[in-house]
């Protein structure tokens, strides 16, 4: 099964040791298709962002890495997201459809819109 991450489980940040310990494997670094929002969620620890999809298009695709892990992996993976983080359906920028993290809308109510910088590291640079 694939996986799609955009946040703290990028490779070399704080939780990509949970995509390690399942034996997943790095397949695909691209972008998702230009049709979401992507924000910092406040008071998460790790800090993590969130993506939500949109009606229309934005400025830019975000930044993803895409996982291989087999059936048992995914499942224990997906058991480890708290809310207001969820799994669902991305769109990637070469039109492929695949699992991946988005957030619940009402967790951007007050979340900074990051959709600018096209991706977490970018925004994580962007803070030094």
């Amino acid at each position: 099964m694939k996986i799609a991450v955009v946040g703290a489980h990028l490779q070399g940040l704080p939780l990509h040791g949970q995509l390690i310990e399942r034996n997943a494997a790095l397949v695909l670094k691209t972008r998702t298709r230009p049709i979401y929002r992507f924000f910092a969620l406040p008071g998460a620890t790790p800090p993590k962002p969130g993506l939500l999809r949109t009606s229309g298009p934005q400025s830019t695709g975000i930044e993803v890495e895409v996982y291989e892990v087999d059936a048992v992996g995914f499942a224990s993976f997906v058991d480890l997201i708290p809310p207001p983080l969820t799994i669902g359906t991305l769109e990637l920028e070469t039109g492929e459809l695949v699992k991946g993290f988005l957030v619940e809308a009402y967790a951007t109510e007050n979340a900074a819109d990051i959709t600018h910088t096209g991706g977490w590291r970018a925004y994580l640079a962007s803070l030094t």
